[in-house]
């Protein structure tokens, strides 16, 4: 009896220890290849009558009057959105009294194409402005729906890190954006951490198989999105493709181990 128990304890200590060995292999600095990374932009514009509305970039809902004066925003910011034009609205980012962003709107005469025009600004206030194109995929009416739209991954500078987290888990440490996620791989949502994190941002990890895992992430116990981290064969390439609610096409992250 007391051998057929240790022989048992030996394959739960193997199991165990393969286990944590294939998660292991994710562990590293991996910098962000953007000529093979994708990127959907979605922003969200819901009407709640008259001349307000709910702005979701990605940060959670900000309810805003477009009337051009500063109001709260998330993360400590305050937003304004000014209506210059039947099919036009600009929409301005400050925080501490400084300028963040700029974004100029027009709609196109059927309503469903959004251009915007994007100025976002340094610490040292130098300015860098993109042009971008988004589709409709909700109804509106104007301004309110949901859009969509191709814009850039990222900087070849940003870069992840995959850290141990306690026993058998990873932590996945955006720095670029202070943001943390330390997970287990027990299907328990576990609180996100970092100035950027909105307030009850959660996220729980199971293995796919040992070079596959799917992350989900929560505010307030309701999801928001779904990825799958895919580590290459070689161990040299890892692949996150991001599925946010809501959205019709995936975000894929392609790094390169460093």
């Amino acid at each position: 009896m007391v051998k057929r128990t240790f022989q048992l304890l030996l394959v739960a200590c193997l199991v165990t220890g393969t286990l944590w060995a294939a998660t292991n292999a994710f562990v590293g600095d991996w910098k962000l290849n953007p000529s093979n990374s994708k990127l959907i932009d979605m922003m969200k514009v819901e009407s709640l009558g008259g001349n307000k509305y709910d702005f979701d970039f990605g940060g959670g809902p900000e309810r805003i009057v477009v009337d051009g004066t500063d109001q709260s925003g998330v993360y400590g910011t305050v937003l304004s959105v000014t209506v210059e034009g039947p099919n036009a609205w600009k929409v301005v980012r400050k925080k501490e009294g400084r300028m963040l962003l700029t974004a100029t709107w027009k709609l196109s005469q059927d309503g469903n194409t959004l251009s915007d025009n994007y100025t976002e600004f340094g610490s040292n206030g130098s300015p860098s402005t993109t042009n971008y194109m988004y589709k409709r995929t909700a109804a509106g009416p104007g301004f309110a729906g949901t859009w969509e739209g191709p814009m850039e991954a990222g900087n070849s500078a940003s870069v992840l890190q995959i850290r141990p987290y306690e026993e058998n888990g990873l932590s996945f440490i955006q720095s670029s954006d202070d943001v943390t996620r330390n997970v287990k791989f027990d299907g328990k949502d576990y609180p996100n951490v970092g100035r950027h994190v909105a307030e009850g941002s959660t996220s729980s990890a199971r293995r796919v198989d040992e070079r596959t895992l799917e992350v989900t992430d929560k505010v307030k116990d309701k999801i928001t999105k779904t990825e799958q981290i895919e580590l290459s064969s070689d161990g040299k390439r890892l692949t996150r493709t991001v599925h946010p609610v809501g959205q019709h096409e995936p975000n894929i992250f392609v790094f390169e181990r460093q």
